[in-house]
C-alpha cells in the first residue's frame, strides 16, 4: 500500500536521530500507515505519546510496546560500548516520563538506567546513588511539585544536568509550572532545561551531546 506520508529517510544521518513519530492526536489509520511503512522499509522507528486505543491496535505489529511509557519502537539495538546516562527521577508519579526517557535514550543509543524515586523527601533515598551519579557524564532529572530535585543534582554533581519538570503537583504547581519556573531559576551551574513533560526531548539532547563527543573521541 502507498503511504500518503512524506518520510524524511535521511533524518538518523543528517541530524544524529532517528525518525520518532508523537502519536498524540494521530488519527488511527495515519499512525499504522507511518509504522507498516517502516516495518517495509526496515527503517528504525520510535512512537512516543501513545493512546491505550492505539496501544492496542498495534499489539500484532512486530514493535516493541511499553505501556508506561507510552511508546512502540521498531529495529531499536541494544546499546555496546555506548556512553552512559542515569535518568533520576523523584517520585513514582513522575514515572511515565522518566520512562519515556529511559526508552528513547536507548532507542538513541545510550546505555541509560533509571534511578526511581529519590525525591527531596526523603534525601537519604539518593545518597546511596551518589557514588555512581559522580561517574556519569550526563544526567536527565525528572521532577515535580517544586523541582528541587534539578537544584539538588547540580549542587552534588560534576555532570551537566537536563532538567523535565513534569505535571505533577497540587493546585499552584500549575500542570507542571512551578517545576519548570525552578529549573530555570536554579541557581546550582550546569542546568538545562526542556519543556514540561518531555522525556523524549531531555533524551534527544543527551544522544546529541554524548553520541557527537563519542564520535569526536573515536
Amino acid at each position: 500500500m502507498k503511504s500518503h506520508t512524506i518520510f524524511d529517510w535521511s533524518r538518523a544521518a543528517r541530524t544524529g536521530i532517528p525518525e520518532v513519530v508523537f502519536a498524540e492526536h494521530k488519527p488511527l489509520d495515519m499512525l499504522l500507515d507511518i509504522i507498516n511503512s517502516h516495518i517495509e522499509e526496515a527503517k528504525p522507528l520510535l512512537v512516543t505519546r501513545l493512546s491505550p486505543k492505539q496501544i492496542n491496535a498495534l499489539e500484532d505489529l512486530p514493535v516493541n510496546i511499553d505501556t508506561l511509557a507510552r511508546t512502540a519502537s521498531y529495529l531499536a539495538e541494544d546499546p555496546v560500548n555506548a556512553p552512559k546516562l542515569a535518568i533520576v527521577s523523584a517520585g513514582t508519579s513522575d514515572a511515565p516520563i522518566a520512562r519515556e526517557a529511559y526508552v528513547c535514550a536507548r532507542f538513541f543509543g545510550l546505555d541509560a538506567f533509571l534511578i526511581q524515586d529519590v525525591g527531596v523527601a526523603g534525601l537519604w533515598r539518593l545518597e546511596k546513588h551518589l557514588p555512581t551519579l559522580q561517574e556519569m557524564p550526563l544526567v536527565i532529572a525528572v521532577a515535580g511539585m517544586e523541582g528541587a530535585l534539578f537544584s539538588v543534582l547540580g549542587g552534588l554533581l560534576h555532570a551537566p544536568i537536563i532538567a523535565v519538570p513534569t505535571s505533577v503537583g497540587y493546585g499552584v504547581s500549575q500542570g507542571g509550572e512551578a517545576a519548570l519556573s525552578s529549573a530555570l531559576a536554579s541557581c546550582a551551574p550546569g542546568v538545562l532545561t526542556v519543556n514540561i513533560d518531555n522525556g523524549f526531548g531531555a533524551s534527544a539532547a543527551a544522544a546529541k551531546i554524548l553520541l557527537h563527543a563519542k564520535s569526536n573521541e573515536d
